[in-house]
């Protein structure tokens, strides 16, 4: 078979170029106006996750308790555990912004459409994946920023969570919800035009990844650290992902799950979302000049997860038939 490059990889690669030869346009004050076209690409991104959100699927899938509760609480407890266990091992040494970084990704909610996809590939529990991925999603709408904002505190950093929480409610959560009241009217249309909603959302997140490395961009953030962050982020990236696979395997294991549930565990229990990850690092960092290094390891993680889950969604597969 023939490889093909993920368009979606190398735009984030060019959007990332193209903020540091052109920084001042996606920049604070610049004429694509950042303020506002950050906000509205975020509010399409999550009206048409409403759009897509099925309470149908979700209600097929709620019965099985067991699943959920280690599914969230390696997405909101171990994981963070272990972004706190990242910044620590870090130290000083490494740039603010890229060890708070760490944190982020783990304080991010799982991915929806790539772990329900591979789940349903590897013939694992697809219910409970829905559910899943779908309940941390919303719950992240909350826990992820307040999770954030505790560990910026202890670092003598700030995040007024007020006007932080108004703005996910307002960009995040209102579009959310109109998307879902407006599904009965849009779902037919939003299943014949799933690719182009699929290349709308992708293409907003390019625009935010794009206006977020601007301002870094402009502010010599990366001018110390730039290659060494990278190289770091890559490294960090891969343990953190390593370490994840292996926890939701054995503590599925430990709890006698079947082979359905235990695909769904590590699928779900494993992966964060670059989709919702870039709008609210907008809306909690704002014009956080580290802004760029904050979303790296993200950024790194993103192909990394997709990548290896694909190698593992096809193995399984075959294990099945």
């Amino acid at each position: 078979m023939k490889y093909r490059p993920d368009w979606f990889l190398l735009g984030m690669i060019a959007a990332t170029v193209l903020a540091w030869a052109f920084p001042a346009p996606g920049a604070a004050g610049g004429w694509l106006h950042p303020e506002l076209l950050t906000k509205a690409g975020i509010a399409l991104i999550f009206f048409l996750h409403g759009v897509a959100l099925s309470f149908a699927a979700l209600k097929a899938g709620a019965l099985n308790w067991r699943l959920h509760a280690l599914v969230q609480t390696c997405t909101f407890v171990l994981f963070p555990l272990l972004g706190l266990l990242v910044m620590w091992a870090l130290g000083e040494h490494v740039a603010p912004g890229l060890r708070l970084g760490f944190f982020y990704l783990c304080a991010l909610p799982s991915t929806v459409s790539s772990s329900v996809a591979f789940t349903g590939a590897a013939k694992g529990n697809v219910a409970g994946a829905v559910f899943n991925a779908t309940l941390s999603s919303l719950l992240g709408l909350v826990l992820t920023p307040l999770l954030v904002g505790a560990v910026m505190k202890t670092t003598g950093q700030t995040v007024p969570l007020g006007p932080v929480m108004l703005d996910l409610l307002r960009w995040l959560v209102l579009p959310l919800v109109l998307g879902q009241l407006a599904r009965p009217l849009l779902a037919g249309w939003a299943q014949k035009n799933k690719p182009r909603i699929n290349l709308a959302d992708r293409a907003t997140i390019l625009v935010l990844v794009y206006t977020s490395f601007c301002d870094s961009f402009r502010q010599g953030v990366w001018s110390a650290n730039g290659g060494l962050a990278v190289v770091l982020a890559v490294a960090g990236a891969a343990v953190i992902f390593g370490l994840a696979l292996l926890v939701t395997s054995r503590l599925a294991t430990a709890l006698k799950f079947n082979r359905a549930d235990k695909i769904t565990a590590i699928f779900c229990g494993s992966k964060k979302t670059l989709a919702s990850g870039v709008p609210m690092a907008r809306l909690i960092f704002g014009a956080h000049p580290a802004i760029g290094l904050i979303l790296l390891p993200i950024m790194i993680y993103h192909p990394l997860q997709l990548l290896i889950c694909g190698v593992l969604a096809e193995r399984w597969a075959k294990t099945a038939e």
